[in-house]
Formats: structure tokens, sequence, C-alpha cells
């Protein structure tokens, strides 16, 4: 693990030690993971949001149903066979 050195005012780190107490964190470092972590998830899940809306986005749709699954499975199977 790395140390990260922050400069915060004063409100700001009276918050963050009142939020590690109140939420049941041992330190503000653990508290500030978590927010950091909440953050990343935050991140992928609005990246994976994007990249479906680009897909529902890129042609003329098409019905997916178990007859298309199957034929998709059949033609990626005919692929690694050759």
């Amino acid at each position: 693990m790395t140390t990260l050195n922050i400069s915060l005012p004063d409100a700001m780190k009276e918050f963050i030690q009142e939020q590690t107490k109140a939420e049941g964190y041992s330190t503000a470092s653990e508290y500030l993971r978590h927010l950091v972590r909440q953050e990343q998830k935050r991140v992928a899940q609005a990246k994976l949001d994007a990249m479906l809306l680009e897909g529902l986005n890129s042609g003329e749709s098409i019905e997916i149903n178990d007859e298309w699954w199957e034929q998709m499975k059949a033609s990626l199977v005919d692929k690694l066979n050759k």
C-alpha cells in the first residue's frame, strides 16, 4: 500500500472525522477508501451504460430469442472448429 498526502480545509477534515466515527470506520483512511471504491463503481457503471446505449443505437434492431442464441452458439462453435 502507498501513502497519499492531501491538503484539506479544517471543515472538510472535521467532516471526514465525524463521518468516520458515524459510519463505523476504524480510520479516516478506511472511510476515504470506501468513498473512492464507490466512485470507481459509479464510473464503471456509467461507462457500461454508455457502451450499452452505443450498442442499442448502433444499427437496426433485431429480436433476440432462444432460436437466435442457438444460431449464434452454432456459428461460434463452427468458427472454433475451423
